[in-house]
């Protein structure tokens, strides 16, 4: 008895010690120490930690891009929660595998987890749980062009925060007005809601946080036609990245970073970037990414009237989007394609 308590101990410690990790970023440490507790459970032998476990394991891979694995696990805390009967890790599991199904561009799939996430959430009165997952409900609307709607949603999201006193919370919910804002070609009340989150992101010392936000503030900058002040930006996010061993944001980055020098007229930079955003995409399995990079690669190829090559670039970003059923950007795809003949 006092051994197994020992064990829970144990277990408790390392997770608080993971979660810490998890707050900056820092993936892989949090991977390692997920699966010694989900090793620790299993020895106990304590089931309900165990699915505790799988759900750190499936955030830690998410962290990591590796859905696929991601998704394994949520599947198998929601098997352990619905065991147990333990509905607040049902919700939990649910809301990740929508988070996770919404990273790789399918949609509707997501919409239907988070959907059966939220009702559970309501029924407990959990309310924190009940923000993350309506900000990811959120961020898909944007995707799938009703940034009016979404920012319906963020606003509502926003009383919520600042009700719970979700001071990191709230940067992260700006940085979801941002984006909506943005989609509905907003930019300076994009960029006020940007500049809003940075000074919380560092207050609270996220890295990874903060990266984003200047991502996204650069981006505005190149919507507004300024992008050597973009450039700037995107150079010190990347190395950012790369000191967060963060492979998708890095990724994200040079394809910005692309995007930016071919509005300046270099061509040749560009395409380097574009190259080396795809590898990485395509490394990670990251559909959509490479598929947004393929748009921009084609673009770059037509404007230099390069017809053959610009309509190879297409069709990679066609058949990409169209094994993930993302409905917005086939649509866009072909209209880029229609464009070219």
């Amino acid at each position: 008895m006092t051994q197994s308590l020992n064990q829970v101990t144990e277990w408790e410690q390392r997770r608080d010690e993971a979660t810490r990790y998890y707050k900056r970023g820092e993936f892989q440490e949090y991977l390692a120490l997920a699966t010694e507790n989900l090793k620790l459970a299993r020895v106990i032998p304590d089931r309900a930690r165990e699915g505790y476990a799988l759900n750190d394991i499936g955030l830690a891979h998410l962290g990591c891009w590796q859905p696929q694995r991601a998704l394994d696990c949520f599947y198998q805390a929601l098997a352990v929660a619905q065991e147990f009967g333990n509905v607040r890790a049902e919700a939990t599991a649910l809301s990740n595998l929508g988070s996770t199904y919404s990273r790789l561009g399918k949609f509707s799939q997501a919409l239907e987890y988070l959907d059966k996430a939220l009702q559970i959430f309501r029924k407990l009165e959990d309310a924190q749980g009940e923000v993350s997952t309506l900000n990811d409900v959120a961020l898909i609307y944007t995707r799938l062009g009703e940034p009016k709607r979404a920012l319906l949603l963020q606003n509502q999201i926003l009383t919520m925060r600042r009700l719970l006193g979700d001071f990191s919370g709230e940067a992260t919910t700006f940085n979801g007005i941002g984006y909506a804002y943005s989609a509905l070609g907003q930019f300076e009340q994009a960029l006020e809601y940007f500049q809003a989150a940075l000074p919380i992101q560092r207050a609270v010392k996220s890295l990874v946080g903060e990266a984003t936000t200047l991502n996204n503030i650069a981006s505005i900058y190149s919507d507004l036609g300024q992008p050597k002040q973009a450039l700037l930006l995107y150079h010190q996010v990347l190395l950012t990245r790369r000191v967060l061993k963060d492979r998708a944001g890095e990724a994200t980055t040079l394809n910005n970073l692309g995007f930016t020098y071919n509005s300046l007229a270099n061509h040749w930079q560009a395409l380097k970037l574009y190259k080396q955003a795809v590898a990485i995409y395509k490394d990670l399995g990251d559909h959509v990414g490479e598929s947004s990079t393929f748009l921009n690669m084609g673009s770059l190829y037509a404007k230099r009237r390069r017809k053959k090559l610009a309509l190879s670039c297409y069709r990679n970003a066609q058949e990409l989007a169209t094994q993930i059923q993302y409905q917005p950007l086939v649509e866009k795809v072909q209209q880029f394609i229609d464009a070219l003949s």
